[in-house]
């Protein structure tokens, strides 16, 4: 189905059961243990053996022998593979740093060697014997350190690194008001609950996966490179994911060194990352220097928008996007962005939840604040009078729905904003000095094309089938909404199978387009089985109402198994948007407020409460959607007040990589969240007029808390996260 025009009126717009609140088809399973995560697939194949990851312990270098005898001989061992005896495996486009194979080191912690054994147990204490001698090489770890060297990121041959419009720096020179200030935030590892794992298994020339994958089709696609097989020979299997956070959009070294040793001793190998690993080998959010540049009139219209950010990666890596949501969000008429990259040899940079904006909204809407008092107005204020209902780097083209005014508007009222005094550490409440802050959220809408494969059985149950993903955000109940809402059906005469790369290819988990764009593809499908649906019946598919188990036209109706009692009938389709979906810029937007409270004796932080208002079209599943937010919300508060992976300088790992001594909010740091949508849908974004929600309600978080911290004690902090020693011998003195 092409979508090539904004959407009318269709069966959906009934919310007989899409936009209705229902608890997620899936939690009983995961409740009562039935839900089988990659690591649990103990029966899709027999006689599995264990793998063990051992990992480089250095950063940089190559190794110049590996020596697995005393490891192959000990009790239990099946068989140790080891880097020296394969080549570098063939990376995709998504990768960068080397999975395995060859004896260079390019990272802390890169796999080196698995040892296979008949019990983890004896797999990981014959780990400890593998001995390795490095030859060393220096390194670059301290992001700082190389800053100002870094040269512009430029993404082609045409590229000059910098994104401009008007003239910023003369405009900037003019305004009666400037702001110019650094920013910075750490590296971050997404700590999701599943580590990366997978059981991989050979059937003659074909190899099966049951991992923990967010994107079926890319990683079926990179592992077929990465193993030399054509892509008919690779199927992965991932019905259900114990988080990801972007880290495991790609194929990582759990899947491709599984492969490789079933492979080898001829029987199912799994394998779990350790949590070491798992911060080290896989992926992070690298660390980020931002300037930002803000210039405006008196009446607090901006004239000059200027943010720049330095990022770094390995060599062949990119950069973190921090600058994306600037070129977007405020009005000004002279712009300029731009990113550095440094090379550093620490552990690939990728994407992880809100990639750019998170970190980069962290450091924007600091700034917003800070000229906000500068120019002495409410910081709700100074945002709403710069909105734009266009692309500021684009003018011509219009955003297809926009409505952030709304969100702030709703959300000063609904958090009793009116109530915050302006002067910070002005209000106690005991022992706590109490403050309000607020920032907008934004995040881009993408559009993708998303395929499934609806079934309607003879007993008139409806099944939905596609390679998509559910990491924990209710893929599965969404999907049966809409086939519901299309078929006529109530919620549990539909099935959905999930995961399986077999299946038709969606646009899987990531990036918050995965709701918005799969619903659509099992819309398209859906249309085509209705059509079929009424053929069959001798009606008029233009006129079919299908309702309530039966498709009525007319005086004429019929039980919708009627149509199936000659057999299943089955349609394929997926959605496709053309050069439609680049009409119009399109975007969710949210504003998010907080109060926070600060000991005045110890300097200890705590939220008190937290609120977001979210314009993201059509909501699915107000219950889910809430949950994603609230998720979020909860993410964001770690940014800005304890998450940070500690670099050592020295030899160039994470040193707190595990979830000891890498801190993560609980539900007890979070006494009080609530969510607010606007009632919207966007005809341009999809058939179900719906957008996404799961990182706009990490944008923006941080800045929001770290903003009310300042009103509460006076301190402003601009260095992520907020921790004690950077503010603590600063705080007012105690009468």
């Amino acid at each position: 189905m092409k979508f090539e025009s904004r959407a009318g009126a269709n069966p959906i717009d009934r919310l007989k059961v899409v936009g209705k609140s229902h608890d997620r088809i899936d939690g009983p399973l995961k409740v009562s243990g039935q839900a089988k995560y990659a690591y649990e697939r103990h029966d899709v194949a027999p006689n599995q053996a264990y793998g063990y990851m051992v990992g480089a312990s250095i950063a940089c270098g190559k190794i110049t022998s590996l020596d697995v005898s005393d490891a192959r001989n000990a009790p239990g061992v099946v068989d140790v593979i080891s880097t020296l005896d394969y080549k570098p495996v063939p990376l995709s486009s998504n990768n960068t740093a080397n999975l395995f194979g060859g004896a260079e080191v390019q990272h802390y912690h890169q796999a080196i060697a698995l040892v296979v054994a008949d019990s983890f147990e004896e797999a990981r204490a014959a780990a400890h014997l593998v001995r390795t001698t490095y030859e060393r090489k220096n390194g670059s770890f301290d992001l700082a350190a190389v800053a100002k060297a870094a040269p512009l990121y430029k993404n082609g041959d045409d590229d000059t690194g910098e994104d401009r419009y008007g003239d910023f720096e003369a405009a900037f020179e003019a305004a009666p008001v400037q702001f110019d200030a650094q920013y910075t935030t750490p590296d971050e590892t997404h700590a999701m609950m599943e580590p990366h794992s997978t059981i991989a298994s050979w059937d003659g020339d074909k190899v099966t996966l049951w991992t923990s994958n967010q994107m079926i089709a890319w990683s079926k696609k990179a592992l077929a490179k990465s193993l030399e097989v054509s892509e008919d020979k690779v199927r992965l299997d991932s019905p259900f994911l114990g988080g990801g956070f972007g880290s495991k959009l790609f194929v990582r070294a759990d899947a491709i060194v599984a492969a490789l040793a079933s492979k080898k001793v001829r029987r199912p190998v799994k394998v779990t990352l350790q949590r070491p690993l798992v911060a080290n080998n896989t992926t992070h959010r690298p660390a980020t220097i931002q300037r930002i540049r803000l210039g405006a009139h008196k009446d607090g219209r901006l004239q000059a928008i200027a943010h720049e950010s330095t990022s770094g990666d390995l060599p062949g890596g990119g950069p973190e996007t921090a600058v994306n949501q600037s070129k977007l969000l405020y009005a000004a008429g002279n712009r300029l962005t731009s990113m550095r990259l440094a090379v550093l040899n620490l552990p690939e940079g990728n994407a992880m939840r809100a990639p750019g904006e998170a970190p980069g909204m962290m450091a924007l809407e600091i700034a917003m604040d800070e000229m906000a008092e500068k120019l002495g107005m409410d910081p709700v204020e100074f945002r709403i009078i710069n909105d734009t209902q266009v692309d500021p780097m684009n003018p011509e083209k219009a955003f297809s729905e926009r409505n952030m005014i709304e969100c702030l508007r709703r959300g000063a009222k609904e958090f009793g904003w009116d109530k915050r005094n302006a002067k910070p550490a002005s209000q106690q409440d005991g022992d706590w000095l109490v403050g309000m802050g607020m920032a907008v959220g934004f995040r881009n809408n993408m559009l993708m094309k998303s395929a499934a494969r609806v079934r309607l059985g003879t007993d008139g149950v409806v099944t939905v089938e596609t390679d998509m993903t559910d990491i924990g955000t209710g893929s599965y109940t969404i999907l049966a909404q809409t086939a519901a809402e299309m078929m006529g059906l109530p919620l549990d005469r539909v099935k959905v199978v999930l995961g399986d790369s077999d299946l038709p290819a969606s646009a899987g988990s990531g990036g918050q387009w995965g709701a918005a764009n799969s619903t659509a593809g099992t819309y398209a499908a859906c249309v085509k089985l209705r059509e079929q649906i009424a053929k069959k019946l001798g009606l008029d598919p233009e006129q079919a109402d299908f309702t309530d188990g039966n498709v009525l036209q007319g005086n004429r109706s019929f039980s919708l198994k009627d149509a199936a009692k000659d057999g299943e009938l089955v349609a394929e389709d997926a959605i496709e948007y053309g050069d439609f979906g680049d009409e119009y810029a399109q975007a969710t937007f949210s504003g998010h407020f907080v109060q926070a409270s600060v000991n005045r004796f110890t300097g200890v932080t705590r939220i008190d409460r937290m609120l977001a208002v979210c314009s993201a079209g059509r909501i699915l599943n107000p219950k889910s959607a809430r949950s994603q937010v609230i998720g979020a919300m909860t993410m964001g508060a770690g940014a800005a007040l304890t998450e940070e992976l500690a670099v050592d300088k020295r030899f160039g790992f994470f040193v707190n990589h595990d979830l000891a001594s890498y801190e993560v909010p609980v539900h007890a740091d979070i006494p009080y969240q609530e969510v607010i949508f606007l009632d919207e849908a966007d005809t341009a974004s999809t058939p179900m007029k719906a957008k996404g929600v799961g990182e706009l309600g990490l944008c923006g978080v941080g800045a929001a808390i770290a903003n009310a911290v300042y009103n509460a004690c006076g301190i402003r902090v601009r260095d992520y996260p907020l921790t004690l020693d950077k503010y603590l011998d600063k705080l007012p003195a105690i009468a």
